[in-house]
């Protein structure tokens, strides 16, 4: 059974105030608004958390993130058929989320056995060192303190209650309190009563996990500025990101906001790969625009092209391609509204021309694919913005120069993408500088869409793709951001950290 409650330290809580969710069919649920007085107790219960499972051996944590990834399995047939009520994502999709979700708390929880993410150094004493005696140092990554952590829309397992965020700042020994996605009340719950019952099963405190549902902007301004949370994570738009970014650095005591804010994943198809492939990478563009109704944050919605009849043949073929996709669901009628309103907003502008556009009904949208010359794409800036759903805009250079110049002028990227063959090296090692500065993550012929959840991913890049460029938001480096080095000199060896007992 769904609870329509907000999970606070180990309480089931209520207010009031009742909404319900949106189901793509079906009657809608109701659930009870989360207030800034539920927030204020899941504050105060993490930090009372904090001074036992932030202190905990690697060893307990770790059993306790399998737990919570057991209990998430255990809902599984629940999981699927509210996340398929409420987001009009297919069965598949939503399954091999659960699984990505319950994998990267197994791999969390591997990661802080091996114990090499605590970076540890030891600079032994030098009594007799001239002029001066160096003392013994010994450094340590410790945990920061409590996390707050909002759900996302577009991956409502992976990257909301149960994503990486939570996955990593538990991991690391910091408690977690998460404002639930209004998109997915449902989803939030159940994933909150799994950790409602890992708690349980593990012992450990109970403000180690709070999930308090929307209830408008006093709920997310009263955890971003509470005193006791010590960083945010964020995945979500632009403005919203933004405001909240703005809250954090204006606190009286400002906190690190880990924000994934927007991107929009440009493409370089080189020339020599155009006339080899064109015609294919047009196709595979068309599939990886479109997954997911265009909905994932590495959604390649530009590429940028050389002048000529193979970049004609390129956007006729993703033309065929996209006329084969049908209309998808979107997450909510709230993203639907904003797509429509963004693809309105691009196609009014003089200089782009629309190549194929079908007809959107209610919350499904329907692939868009527009063209514009680069000197308007560098003359107008909001034809850079990301408009978040299956629209790609193919930006035709005239020549070598002009595709460089569109590489400088980029904003921050999740992804920056080259499709190149041998004889498109020169070029591609000009344009490789300038987009590692661009992006965090760089591939070559192939296709963004999808993130591997493993050691070496980086999921973040400059602004606006994120507010700190040195984090990632996949991966076990996600660890470090909820982690602060601390030195230890001189202090005895039995009152050290454990992790430092050698």
């Amino acid at each position: 059974m769904v609870r329509s409650q907000s999970l606070v330290a180990g309480e089931w809580l209520a207010s009031e105030t009742v909404f319900s969710n949106d189901p793509v069919s079906g009657e809608p649920d109701q659930f009870s608004a989360g207030t800034a007085e539920m927030i204020s107790k899941a504050c105060e219960a993490a930090e009372e958390a904090f001074w036992s499972f932030g202190y905990s051996s690697r060893a307990d944590r770790a059993a306790f993130l399998r737990s919570v990834a057991e209990h998430i399995d255990a809902l599984g047939a629940e999981i699927t058929a509210m996340g398929m009520k409420e987001t009009g994502l297919p069965e598949a999709r939503l399954e091999g989320e659960r699984g990505r979700t319950v994998a990267q708390f197994q791999l969390f929880a591997d990661h802080i056995e091996s114990g090499d993410y605590l970076d540890t150094r030891h600079e032994p004493a030098l009594p007799d060192r001239a002029p001066l005696p160096r003392p013994d140092l010994r450094l340590v990554q410790r945990p920061i303190g409590p996390v707050a952590v909002f759900g996302a829309s577009n991956f409502p397992l992976a990257f909301s209650t149960a994503g990486g965020d939570t996955a990593s700042a538990l991991a690391a020994g910091c408690p977690v309190v998460v404002k639930g996605h209004p998109a997915h009340p449902g989803l939030s719950s159940l994933i909150a009563q799994a950790f409602d019952a890992a708690i349980k099963a593990t012992g450990v405190h109970p403000g180690v996990f709070s999930m308090v549902h929307d209830g408008g902007n006093v709920v997310g301004e009263t955890l971003v500025k509470h005193p006791l949370i010590s960083a945010v994570g964020f995945t979500g738009s632009l403005r919203g990101g933004r405001a909240l970014f703005d809250l954090c650095a204006r606190r009286p005591d400002p906190i690190p906001f880990f924000g994934e804010l927007g991107s929009i994943n440009p493409m370089f198809v080189l020339p020599n790969a155009m006339a080899a492939r064109g015609k294919d990478i047009a196709k595979n563009w068309a599939g990886s625009l479109t997954q997911g109704a265009g909905q994932f944050c590495t959604n390649p919605g530009v590429a940028v092209v050389l002048d000529g009849s193979e970049a004609q043949a390129f956007a006729k073929s993703a033309v065929e391609a996209l006329g084969a996709i049908a209309p998808q669901t979107m997450l909510t009628g709230g993203i639907a509204a904003a797509f429509q309103s963004g693809r309105g907003r691009m196609r009014a502008h003089p200089n782009v021309q629309v190549l194929t556009l079908g007809q959107d009904t209610g919350r499904n949208a329907s692939p868009c694919l527009l063209s514009t010359t680069a000197e308007s794409w560098l003359n107008n800036e909001d034809l850079g913005e990301e408009v978040f759903g299956p629209l790609g805009l193919i930006v035709v250079a005239r020549d070598v120069q002009e595709m460089l110049s569109i590489a400088r002028r980029l904003h921050g990227q999740l992804t920056c993408t080259l499709h190149s063959d041998t004889e498109d090296f020169g070029l591609a090692k000009s344009l490789l500088p300038i987009l590692e500065r661009k992006a965090g993550r760089l591939l070559a012929n192939g296709f963004p869409t999808g993130v591997e959840v493993c050691s070496a991913m980086v999921h973040g890049g400059p602004y606006p793709a994120s507010t700190n460029f040195g984090a990632t938001a996949v991966g076990t480096l996600a660890i470090r951001r909820f982690l602060r080095p601390v030195c230890y000199q001189d202090i005895p060896a039995e009152i050290l950290p454990e992790d430092l007992r050698y």
